[in-house]
């Protein structure tokens, strides 16, 4: 082994390492702004094992799209919505973690017998380069441009549904009493900034 692939391999299990402990902190923490800056560290590390796999757009689109967008976007929203509820016991807790833990032990079984009875082509192809780019960007716009727009859509159709929840509608009457409220404490009317008021 040279130093190039003794590095190579020491940044493989470091990332890797990065991964596994940050995805179980995302799941087994109980606050969940730590969580949510686990998931950014996750998604980080990720984007270094694209790094070592020569895959420089694939990585540079998962920091900008999961780290830049996703990630800050659950942020916001955590530190927004600013919301402490107590939490109640959950009737059957212990059986669901039994459940869960049995599903993901088979998930990762399953994994493991994929892994070790397929037999992979080592050297894998070799690396196209500069080039890859061009050529993501001719699948996309070509072979994979109907999903590709289907998927704006859904995402435009998310965010207005996004807004459509978000937005707070004033009240004439309190729910709770039924009496008017007084529009004043909400909307505060006053002469605009530009007017001269000496000439009145």
């Amino acid at each position: 082994m040279n130093i190039a692939t003794t590095t190579e391999f020491i940044c493989f299990i470091s990332l890797s390492a990065i991964v596994i402990v940050g995805s179980l902190g995302v799941i087994l923490l109980a606050n969940i702004v730590y969580s949510a800056f686990l998931l950014g560290g996750v998604f980080m590390a990720v984007a270094g094992l694209y790094l070592l796999l020569n895959a420089s757009f694939v990585a540079a689109a998962q920091v900008l799209v999961y780290v830049g967008a996703v990630n800050v976007l659950i942020l916001f929203a955590i530190m927004l919505v600013n919301k402490k509820e107590e939490l109640k016991p959950v009737k059957g807790l212990q059986i669901r973690r039994v459940l869960s833990a049995g599903v993901c032990a088979g998930l990762l079984a399953l994994l493991f017998q994929v892994d070790l009875t397929t037999p992979w082509a080592l050297p894998g192809p070799e690396a196209i380069g500069e080039e890859a780019i061009v050529r993501i960007g001719e699948h996309l716009f070509t072979d994979y441009l109907l999903p590709f727009e289907l998927a704006s859509v859904l995402l435009l159709m998310a965010m207005i549904g996004a807004i459509v929840l978000a937005r707070r509608d004033v009240l004439v009457s309190d729910v709770v009493t039924g009496e008017s409220v007084d529009q004043s404490l909400i909307e505060k009317t006053g002469a605009p900034f530009l007017i001269d008021k000496s000439s009145s």
